[in-house]
């Protein structure tokens, strides 16, 4: 069968358009060579001004009648006898494209980073100046690189397996990497060495302390580690032996909320290394915490976990206030399977700065707002697919979400409707961050690249 040139879409052949394709080799010696539409139909303009141009002093002499009468469908019939279908569905299919392959197309980002040869599994900005960003894959390596243009200003290698955590100091000049082996390194991004390193159990999660050179990490052990950098001061936080899951320094940069597999939540002094508060049984989780968040001054500490529920704490009193679940869920919680606890996941949890809400993200695709004051479920947010990460922009409304589906989405809390939708990727976006003015989001996905957005509203 005839096939487009170079450079023109290729779609599914249906039968009109096999006929169509039949019908276009009876009439042309060789089928056309024309790039794309545009050019094609200039191609088709000469061919017909070619028809019917005389040059000088020409003139028509006799006009022969080919044929009187048009072709009817026997001859039409007749004519197609020597043309074979059989191969029609076996046909090369090298370029062509499919519906979710030309979906996408869609690139909304303004740079691409292409630089990580495996999936990209984290991603944050410097605080300092929002001007570069640390991303860590499943190639071993973590980079630093410029927002602007994409450059390479610090390859971090020697990792014995994927870089799950990749975040810059405070001040933006050391960057810390750890794998998912335990290896854990820090850079100084000035002069481009590694300056510390360190190997624990499997790496959970990783924090800088928000005021000072120190690094708090939590491992599949239940221990919790912080040292001084790059002297390697260590105290530990020890627990029972379950991995602590998720962890976050409160902005006193005197306290740290950890959660660990079995539910439980512990508030620790970390200059004292005791455990000021532990929330377990009926007031701890029924499943491993997956993630945790704190207001801004800390007074408050809202963890999800696996078991479906959302719990707000006081960190000054270790009191939960507030549990937040899904209606579905309460119905069958009873009966419910793993399978159904894993879909039900809380995936990540929020504050936002500018009104009394909380946003609660759920794997299976809800992103659920909460008012903090009256514990009202005020809007339900529905994604194509599960959400993996959320974040509220630092002073609106706005929270952001990344899903499965490789969309980056943008809603008003206010309202429950969607901003605006950024796609680009090809795979799930795993990771993301925006800059302090909401102006630039940048995510990390499964299609081995990290994208940089601009984002756009009516508003600004």
């Amino acid at each position: 069968l005839y096939k487009p040139a170079p450079g023109i879409k290729k779609h599914a052949l249906n039968s009109a358009s096999i006929l169509r394709v039949a019908l276009l080799k009876l009439l042309c010696a060789t089928p056309p060579s024309c790039g794309d539409g545009a050019t094609r139909r200039r191609c088709m303009d000469n061919t017909e001004q070619d028809a019917i141009e005389l040059h000088g002093d020409e003139e028509i002499v006799e006009v022969i009648d080919l044929d009187d009468t048009e072709p009817g469908p026997d001859d039409l019939a007749d004519d197609l006898e020597d043309v074979d279908f059989e191969d029609g569905g076996n046909a090369d299919d090298e370029g062509w494209e499919t519906e979710d392959e030309m979906e996408a197309e869609q690139d909304d980002s303004e740079l691409t980073f292409s630089k990580h040869s495996g999936s990209v599994f984290c991603v944050s900005l410097d605080p300092a100046t929002n001007s570069m960003a640390v991303t860590g894959g499943e190639d071993d390596k973590a980079y630093v690189w410029r927002l602007s243009d994409g450059e390479v200003l610090l390859e971090c290698s020697g990792h014995k397996d994927s870089v799950t955590c990749a975040v810059f100091s405070h001040d933006s000049s050391l960057v810390a990497t750890g794998d998912m082996s335990g290896m854990i390194k820090a850079w100084k991004v000035e002069t481009k060495e590694e300056i510390w390193s360190f190997e624990v159990g499997d790496l959970e999660w990783l924090e800088w302390h928000p005021c000072a050179p120190v690094l708090l990490a939590g491992t599949d052990d239940g221990n919790v580690w912080m040292w001084k950098i790059p002297s390697g001061d260590c105290k530990t936080f020890q627990s029972s032996a379950c991995q602590a899951t998720s962890g976050k320094v409160l902005p006193d940069g005197k306290r740290a909320v950890v959660g660990y597999e079995d539910g439980t939540v512990r508030v620790w002094d970390l200059k004292q290394g005791n455990a000021v508060y532990v929330i377990k049984g009926q007031d701890g989780h029924q499943g491993a915490l997956t993630t945790l968040a704190c207001n801004k001054d800390g007074s408050l500490v809202l963890t999800g976990s696996v078991d479906g529920c959302a719990k707000l704490i006081n960190t000054a009193t270790g009191k939960v206030g507030v549990r937040v679940r899904k209606k579905k869920m309460e119905k069958r919680v009873s009966k419910a399977s793993k399978d159904d606890e894993e879909t039900n996941s809380v995936e990540s949890v929020g504050f936002c700065n500018t009104l009394p809400l909380i946003a609660v993200a759920y794997l299976e695709g809800t992103l659920a707002i909460y008012d903090l004051s009256t514990q009202v479920l005020r809007h339900r947010c529905q994604h194509e697919a599960g959400i993996v990460h959320l974040q509220w922009e630092e002073s609106s409304s706005v929270v952001s979400t990344c899903c499965l589906d490789g969309a980056l989405r943008l809603w008003d809390a206010r309202t429950g409707s969607m901003v605006s939708e950024y796609r680009g990727h090809t795979a799930e976006i795993l990771d993301f961050t925006i800059n302090r003015e909401a102006s630039v989001a940048v995510t990390a996905s499964g299609d081995n690249q990290a994208k940089v957005f601009c984002l756009q509203r009516p508003d600004r």
